[in-house]
């Protein structure tokens, strides 16, 4: 008699959730300027991020925030100034893109 096992990935897939909150083009690369600059401003994002439109980063930009991987601060100034900063969910995702890096280094590319 055949055992069958399922995939953990056929029904609500933790692994496949956690790629969506970092899949696509641009938010690995938000992701790492914010890693590697700290707190930054728009402009400073549109600028580290090459190849980036202002539509996109809008975009990413609200979709890191509404995955909680990121903040935004809103300071009251004229004119208003606005920052973005990693959340501590997402600083733990360091040692993991690391890994990744680490991973890809030794295997060579494709």
């Amino acid at each position: 008699m055949s055992q069958h096992h399922n995939c953990p990935c056929t029904a609500q897939c933790v692994l496949q959730s956690a790629l969506e909150c970092i899949g696509g083009k641009w938010k690995l690369p938000v992701l790492c300027s914010l890693l590697a600059n700290g707190a930054s401003r728009y402009n400073e994002l549109l600028h580290n991020v090459q190849g980036i439109s202002n539509t996109m980063l809008s975009q990413t930009l609200k979709e890191l925030e509404r995955d909680r991987l990121i903040l935004r601060q809103e300071y009251l100034e004229v004119p208003v100034r606005v920052e973005y900063d990693l959340s501590e969910q997402a600083k733990k995702l360091q040692p993991i893109l690391m890994d990744l890096i680490q991973w890809r280094m030794e295997n060579g590319s494709a």
